[in-house]
């Protein structure tokens, strides 16, 4: 391929009790991943809990390979400086964050004022159209996050469309489409992931046309369902990062996986 893919396992599937020792197993694959891949939850974003800032200060200082920390909360604006300080060099945030501009639901394409669904697992929130009081509100949030000189990334879950982020292209690094509802490991990949993917490459050459070399230069992630069968796609469609957590960490041999993954992108 002529564009560098990059492999982020994530440490969702990895051994919770075990953790160094599986970060430090997959630093020997060839090549070393481009990100290691640590999801946030918080319960009320997605109907899962994980981990916070001490495990992120943690990873930071047992290895090397950058973090690229995926904050699925509700308010990334009151802690997003804690996942700055702890040391992510790739911080992305959800458009459908639930932060205090957008203090209305987003559960269709329509904007409806009632209180926000609870999530199970398979579900996700959606929003289809930002109001400008939450466009101000995500690109403050972007430009803290490159003002740590860290990169800033925005997420999309499976049925917000993409149209939701060209009033903020040239303000984020990364842009990132979710292939599984957040929230689970394990979940079975959305084929329609393959589409969004297409459409963010083209806004992003678009956006070189319009708006120079630096605006469409981000990077696009496909996050959920990624196994050697489902890569294929994404990467066709444009994707540059892969975030593999089952597909590696759940693998029996990790390292196999790893290099079977990386073989899948190199055809």
């Amino acid at each position: 391929m002529s564009r560098t893919v990059q492999i982020a396992p994530s440490i969702l599937s990895a051994d919770f009790l075990n953790l160094e020792r599986d970060v430090h197993l997959i630093e020997k694959a060839d090549p070393q991943p481009g990100w290691l891949h640590v999801d946030v939850m918080d319960g009320h974003f997605v109907p899962n809990l994980t981990i916070g800032p001490p495990i992120v200060k943690a990873l930071k200082a047992v290895t090397e390979i950058p973090l690229d920390v995926h904050l699925m909360i509700d308010n990334p604006a009151t802690q997003l400086d804690w996942y700055l300080e702890a040391g992510a060099s790739l911080v992305t945030i959800h458009v459908e964050s639930h932060t205090a501009a957008l203090a209305n639901a987003f559960s269709t394409n329509t904007l409806v004022k009632s209180t926000r669904p609870v999530l199970r697992k398979g579900t996700s929130h959606v929003v289809g159209i930002l109001p400008p009081a939450q466009v101000e509100e995500l690109a403050s949030l972007l430009a803290r996050i490159r003002a740590a000189g860290v990169l800033a990334g925005l997420a999309l879950n499976p049925n917000t469309p993409t149209t939701v982020l060209e009033p903020l292209v040239g303000l984020f690094d990364v842009a990132m489409v979710m292939a599984v509802h957040p929230g689970f490991a394990g979940q079975s990949f959305i084929a329609s992931s393959a589409d969004k993917v297409a459409s963010l490459a083209a806004m992003r050459m678009a956006a070189r046309g319009k708006l120079g070399a630096e605006a469409g230069s981000f990077l696009i992630e496909v996050d959920g369902g990624i196994d050697t069968t489902t890569t294929p796609s994404v990467v066709k469609a444009g994707a540059d990062i892969i975030v593999a957590g089952k597909s590696v960490f759940g693998a029996p041999d990790p390292l196999e996986a790893y290099a079977r993954l990386y073989q899948v992108i190199l055809t």
